[in-house]
């Protein structure tokens, strides 16, 4: 099968950090003195009716600033931060050193509601993405989770005080669910977004993901995952179980256009023109990613398309690779960013 730059940028992740049951595990975080952690479970409404069978009950990590216990008038922004591929949200919690980014920011001044919630999947992940086979998990992260939060937790529920991050596949969702939901985030950043450019195929690798069986997909290896991952969000079919998807190869062997073009039709890439009024909407734009990144053709791809389409954003790259900066980065650079731009409540 064709390696894409999608699953080649997961596998440098996971040859960066244990495994267990094919899912990225990572120690338990420390939590800081006078930081409170909560693992809420969050309905999904939104998630309601699935095909694949995926929970619609879905843990969040939340990190409450040490002054939350002890000023019960005030309210606080929440960032959102968004997990990538084969990790579950209380792992990548742990890997992203959570509680100390909120601690140390706190310390300087900035102090926020940071929420790490769980999309983790059969296939190993929702990409972030609205569809009948997997849930609509756009939509959870927009409506249901921020609905929920804003409900049980002292938050500025507004517009304003929510900012929107992610890394891999959670860059990716910062991408799409900031240009179809414009309305709930301030300001996004994207940690080195996977799936940016529209994915293709071969016949031979079309061929072979069809064959795949299905009581065998977690042994098809994790580039194959990650193929059907994204086809099951991306193109789904009620009507062609076990998978639920229309897979990309026509009964004559031939490459499906068709659901190429539905592929395309979720690349952030893709999206930009047609996504102007949103993009143009939000206070900041931020993205990063490493120099030795396989995915930085790509986000350095849709850092000229909105430098093409005037949109105001900021973009660096450092030295690094897929994973080995992005938790001192968030510590450093994201939260920080959003600091200087949502209603930070004082």
């Amino acid at each position: 099968m064709k390696i894409t730059a999608f699953a080649g940028a997961a596998l440098l992740a996971l040859a960066a950090t244990p495994l267990a049951a094919q899912n990225i595990t990572a120690p338990e975080a420390a939590v800081p003195a006078g930081i409170k952690v909560e693992r809420p479970m969050v309905p999904g409404p939104s998630l309601e009716g699935n095909l694949e069978g995926n929970a619609t009950t879905r843990e969040a990590m939340v990190v409450l600033p040490p002054s939350y216990g002890e000023d019960p008038d005030r309210r606080y922004p929440v960032v959102y931060y968004l997990h990538g591929f084969a990790i579950d949200g209380h792992n990548f919690y742990n890997f992203m050193n959570v509680p100390t980014a909120v601690a140390d920011n706190a310390a300087a001044g900035r102090e926020f509601i940071v929420v790490v919630p769980d999309t983790l999947t059969k296939m190993g992940g929702s990409m972030y993405s609205n569809s009948v086979t997997v849930g609509n998990f756009r939509d959870w992260v927009a409506t249901d989770l921020v609905d929920y939060i804003d409900a049980n937790y002292r938050t500025i529920a507004t517009r304003e005080g929510r900012g929107l991050a992610g890394h891999s596949m959670g860059g990716y969702g910062t991408w799409v669910i900031a240009m179809t939901h414009p309305e709930k985030f301030d300001s996004i950043w994207a940690q080195s977004a996977c799936c940016v450019s529209p994915r293709s195929e071969t016949v031979e690798s079309a061929k072979a993901m069809a064959a795949v069986p299905y009581e065998n997909v977690d042994n098809a290896g994790f580039g194959m995952r990650a193929g059907l991952a994204s086809a099951t969000a991306w193109a789904p079919n009620p009507n062609n179980p076990p998978y639920y998807v229309d897979f990309p190869i026509t009964e004559e062997g031939e490459v499906d256009q068709l659901v190429i073009a539905k592929w395309a039709n979720n690349s952030p890439l893709a999206m930009v023109a047609s996504h102007l009024s949103a993009l143009k909407s939000f206070d900041a734009i931020g993205s990063d990613v490493g120099t030795a990144d396989g995915l930085i053709a790509d986000d350095t791809m849709i850092h000229e398309e909105l430098e093409k389409f005037g949109v105001d954003h900021i973009f660096e790259t450092y030295e690094g690779d897929h994973v080995n900066k992005i938790g001192p980065r968030f510590n450093s650079v994201v939260l920080p960013f959003f600091a200087e731009h949502l209603d930070m409540g004082e």
